[in-house]
């Protein structure tokens, strides 16, 4: 059977473009996911179901593709974890719904893709979303199929109290919506996790829809390569259950993620030919950029220990408060972010009480608690390589964290600031001491830029690589209408096309803007037409 539409990756973006382009009953569209498909909400595994748990996250989870990957030099490869189920990382991550910030996507239209300023993308946050909390009708949706929350009708807890009191103290401004026109300084962080349950795409976008006799979703379906004849995509080549086989479509579209979609390119003849070359794969068309500029956000740890008496255990309503704010001497605006924790995710592990018996320094993990310093708007950028010809082997990639030196300048700055925060009055009845950094390692940059490298963690925010651009940009891969440049009939839609990542420390909302913003214009090649007020392209300007 032919398909008008085949999608590659039932994750964040491909969930929502199945649920879009099916819309139309004369358009069918088949939804590829080489994890497992629960159609049935009532048999949805809890590690799923429920945002409580890191149970989807564990190395041995099947709902994780469970990859290696290096971070920095200094801790070599570490396990990332990407979800491998309907939803993707939709289904497995910590249910954080920060959108980029407006700044975010004027400079992707600055860099040459004019149609995602921020006045063109907010119409599609707007109709990803139903707003539980703020209801204005300029910045946030109500009908949407996405519900966003902000935790905070239980308790304040003491580390998120005396947070909130040393950044206001210190001078930073408060927002009411982190998720609005003016979303830097202090705010709540904005979640989809509704009574419990985590909002997966798949629950959200695509249970509702899955009557639809035009839509096709199958499970346990790994996608080998892309079929490509006479520089146009004409379908895939997938295996399921030991077999082999083929299907047919008009257009093929990867929402495989920053590090599957640039693989499965390359595995496919499009990439760097210098890579392709040195696996035997016949280069169908070289786009160097295809792997390059990998983003992702890093993350450094003060810790320190609570006294005697501080409870660390909140309620699960609690508030959780950010603050974005502007390094010093920085170009860019709110780059930098931070928050407050404990070390010990109150999402239960796999095994139990294995992250609570551990010591930070020589303070049990359980009596300790973190601000983490995210550097938001990183300027040095990793990479994806082939490591093999062959499709089952994960790809190579490294973030080449705190290599710029502007990075590690502006991360050393941020650890700083929040070890001074701590020693804020806002603190003296929570803090009994700070455990890491040291003292001494605080003191000198070298000592420091060290312990960050050795330290560093990472968030799932993996981006940029395949990244979109005029033709100019050697390095970008898609048009800013998500076409892989030079074959015809195939596009990319996730969060592998942004030129940058958004430097408001979350990716989610983003990718699900980017499936809402980048269906029209495939729907505008096909036989399907969106909603007049959403469209502003036609198939006129397609080269299908």
């Amino acid at each position: 059977m032919k398909y008008d539409v085949v999608i590659v990756g039932g994750g964040s973006a491909g969930s929502v473009l199945a649920s879009r382009l099916s819309a139309d009953t004369q358009l069918s569209v088949l939804l590829l996911e080489a994890g497992p498909d629960y159609p049935d909400p009532v048999t949805l595994p809890e590690d799923v179901k429920f945002g409580h748990t890191r149970f989807a996250e564990a190395e041995d989870s099947p709902h994780n593709w469970a990859l290696r990957g290096t971070i920095t030099e200094e801790q070599g490869a570490i396990h990332v974890a990407q979800g491998k189920v309907i939803g993707g990382g939709s289904s497995i991550n910590g249910q954080a719904m920060q959108r980029g910030f407006p700044e975010d996507f004027d400079s992707w239209a600055a860099a040459g893709n004019d149609e995602w300023s921020y006045e063109k993308v907010l119409p599609y946050f707007r109709r990803s979303e139903h707003d539980l909390d703020i209801q204005d009708n300029f910045c946030h949706g109500s009908d949407g199929p996405m519900p966003v929350r902000r935790r905070q009708t239980g308790p304040w807890p003491a580390i998120q109290q005396a947070f909130h009191n040393a950044c206001t103290e210190a001078g930073h401004g408060t927002t009411p919506d982190t998720n609005g026109l003016h979303p830097a300084g202090l705010g709540v962080s904005p979640s989809n996790n509704i009574d419990g349950v985590r909002m997966s795409t798949a629950m959200t976008y695509l249970n509702p829809v899955r009557h639809r006799l035009n839509l096709t979703v199958r499970g346990q379906v790994f996608v080998r390569k892309i079929v490509i004849e006479d520089g146009r995509a004409t379908g895939i080549e997938a295996e399921s259950g030991g077999t082999l086989f083929d299907v047919a479509a008009d257009r093929v579209v990867l929402c495989c993620g920053a590090i599957r979609s640039p693989h499965l390119l390359m595995l496919s003849g499009i990439g760097p030919e210098d890579q392709l070359y040195q696996f035997g794969i016949p280069v169908i068309r070289h786009l160097p950029g295809v792997g390059q500029s990998l983003w992702n956000h890093l993350s450094a740890q003060v810790t320190f220990k609570v006294k005697d008496g501080v409870e660390l255990i909140a309620h699960p309503d609690a508030v959780n408060f950010a603050l974005h704010y502007t390094a010093a001497e920085s170009p860019a605006t709110n780059d930098m972010l931070l928050r407050t924790s404990p070390v010990v995710d109150p999402r239960r592990e796999r095994v139990p009480g294995r992250r609570t018996k551990y010591l930070i320094g020589d303070v049990p993990a359980d009596r300790a608690a973190r601000i983490s310093c995210t550097l938001g708007l990183p300027d040095g950028a990793g990479h994806v390589r082939l490591a093999s010809a062959d499709p089952t082997e994960q790809p190579s990639f490294n973030y080449c964290y705190l290599q710029h030196p502007n990075d590690i300048r502006r991360v050393r700055d941020g650890v700083r600031l929040a070890a001074q925060l701590l020693e804020s009055t806002a603190y003296k009845d929570v803090v009994d001491h700070r455990i890491n950094p040291t003292d001494d390692t605080l003191a000198d940059d070298d000592a420091l830029d060290r312990w960050l490298r050795q330290t560093v963690g990472s968030a799932r925010h993996v981006s940029g690589t395949c990244r979109m651009g005029p033709d100019d940009d050697r390095l970008s891969v898609v048009d800013q209408h998500g076409r892989v440049k030079g074959v015809r009939g195939l596009w990319v839609a996730d969060a592998s096309i942004m030129p940058r990542i958004p430097r408001s420390g979350g990716a989610h909302a983003t990718v699900i803007m980017i499936a809402e913003r980048v269906v029209d214009w495939i729907a505008a090649a096909t036989k399907y037409k969106p909603p007049a007020q959403l469209s502003s392209w036609s198939d006129d300007t397609s080269p299908d």
